[in-house]
């Protein structure tokens, strides 16, 4: 039985949730709170496997609720949110900085055409969740990385001339992308492509809260643009994306790769046969096995290639795949991953 706490203050959406949780018999609902003082008192005596919180709730928001209960008794907490708008969408991802792992959709109404659909995606978020170990958060978790120039003049890397880098990241990936472009310089000579695995709908939010954060240019993808340097562009919702000779961005909704879309399989893959040796490929935190082939395909075509080390992932899956298949160059820490970057690139200008 998978042990889980609601943690919403409406009364008519923690029946919604009761009912959909409850639709599958592996979760028993130990607790149902509505408001942040209540969840972190809940979770200290009941121990949830796994907490279904909302952000707007009285006495304390879910981004305090979520911090004390990291700071204290470390759960693994899952954001369930019934707007789209994209403000509201860049708080509730302040609730990630906060240590939430994931975010998702209200379902709607039982009556819903996309009820079940929504569901679903619920239970599994839930579900996937709920397996997450996690350690006490202490309050500077969240604290910027800057690399100092004289840490970046020690840094002894092959010559090269990378012209793109590439990253996928999937649960845990909001918070070490964010640490990593905030540690990067502004003025990057190369374009960055990001894959970051995210429930439909939060893809515009998502940017706009990395940009407020992070100071980094960054674009939701569009087919057929040319990739500036310095900037990053993000996929969006329900399509690869990838890259090809131009360079150019390649957006493509043909199927379901390693269960995705977008995936990261397509951006490593395209980038192998267009850039080859030219790119940096960047597999971060996540859950299955996207991108762990199409890394070593990089690698044998030459690529330099980056996998988040295992202490610092959220889940170890994605790299950990990648890891056993010999494709890294480097396994490396969110901070070392931003050193790394920054003195291929620099080495580029030299």
């Amino acid at each position: 039985m998978i042990k889980i706490l609601i943690a919403e203050d409406s009364l008519v959406m923690q029946q919604l949730l009761i009912h959909a949780i409850s639709s599958d018999s592996i979760f028993k609902i130990v607790g149902v709170v509505d408001n942040g003082e209540e969840a972190i008192e809940a979770t200290k005596e009941l121990k949830p496997d796994v907490i279904a919180m909302d952000w707007q709730m009285p006495k304390l928001d879910g981004k305090q609720a979520t911090r004390i209960i990291m700071e204290t008794n470390p759960t693994p907490i899952v954001i369930v949110t019934g707007s789209l708008a994209a403000k509201d969408v860049t708080f509730s991802f302040s609730m990630i900085e906060a240590g939430a792992l994931a975010i998702v959709k209200k379902p709607p109404s039982v009556d819903h055409p996309d009820y079940k659909k929504e569901v679903k995606e619920l239970i599994q978020t839930l579900k996937l969740m709920s397996e997450v170990k996690l350690v006490r958060r202490i309050a500077q978790v969240t604290k910027k990385y800057i690399p100092s120039e004289s840490a970046l003049e020690k840094t002894i890397i092959e010559e090269s001339a990378i012209q793109i880098v590439t990253i996928g990241a999937s649960t845990g990936g909001p918070l070490v992308l964010q640490k990593i472009l905030y540690g990067l310089p502004k003025n990057l000579s190369v374009p960055l492509l990001i894959v970051q695995h995210i429930s439909k709908g939060f893809t515009e939010g998502f940017v706009e809260w990395l940009k407020t954060t992070t100071n980094f240019p960054l674009h939701i993808a569009s087919h057929g643009e040319h990739p500036i340097p310095g900037h990053g562009y993000i996929a969006p919702d329900n399509f690869h994306m990838g890259i090809e000779n131009g360079p150019r961005i390649a957006l493509s909704n043909h199927g379901l790769e390693n269960g995705l879309r977008p995936s990261v399989a397509y951006l490593f893959r395209t980038a192998a046969q267009v850039f080859g040796s030219r790119a940096v490929g960047v597999l971060l935190t996540g859950m299955g096995r996207d991108g762990a082939d199409e890394l070593k395909l990089m690698k044998e075509n030459g690529a330099i290639t980056i996998v988040q080390d295992k202490e610092s992932s959220v889940v170890h899956g994605m790299p950990g795949e990648a890891m056993k298949l010999n494709a890294a160059t480097y396994i490396l820490s969110p901070e070392d991953i931003t050193l790394t970057l920054t003195a291929l690139i620099k080495k580029k200008n030299d």
